[in-house]
């Protein structure tokens, strides 16, 4: 299932390779995967996505997220994805990690922390605790 967060974002929980074929005719331009490989026995490899998101007209990019958490260069990554425009899709193995990202690269594009905050919520992800954050990298 996709989560949508606003017209061009949404989240999804692991994806498979049928999955992508589902995002190009929900009009998605680009998966981005926040899961590093072999992270739990049988989740597909980022590589297969890749392959899948190819044969299915997407692009794809490929920005992990592993327990060490979400640096620098990590949402730089993500804004420039969300900076080429069109749809995203971005997954992990819940969407937590996908939304956490998100909403940094978001801010650090200048988006308001406070909308961030309620987009997120709206699509069931608590981070009003990373508000002091997106505040920082908003410019505020």
């Amino acid at each position: 299932m996709f989560i949508s967060l606003g017209p061009d974002i949404a989240v999804a929980a692991q994806i498979n390779a049928d999955d992508c074929a589902r995002a190009h005719a929900a009009g998605f331009g680009v998966i981005v995967c926040n899961r590093p490989d072999g992270e739990d026995a049988g989740q597909p490899d980022a590589a297969e996505i890749a392959a899948a998101a190819a044969a299915a007209g997407l692009r794809f990019a490929h920005i992990a997220v592993d327990a060490r958490g979400i640096d620098d260069d990590q949402i730089a990554a993500m804004a420039g994805e969300l900076a080429i425009g069109g749809k995203v899709l971005a997954y992990c193995r819940s969407g937590t990690r996908s939304t956490n990202l998100w909403a940094l690269a978001a801010a650090s594009r200048g988006g308001d922390p406070d909308a961030i905050i309620a987009v997120a919520a709206g699509g069931g992800y608590d981070i009003a605790p990373m508000r002091g954050v997106l505040v920082r990298l908003a410019g505020g």
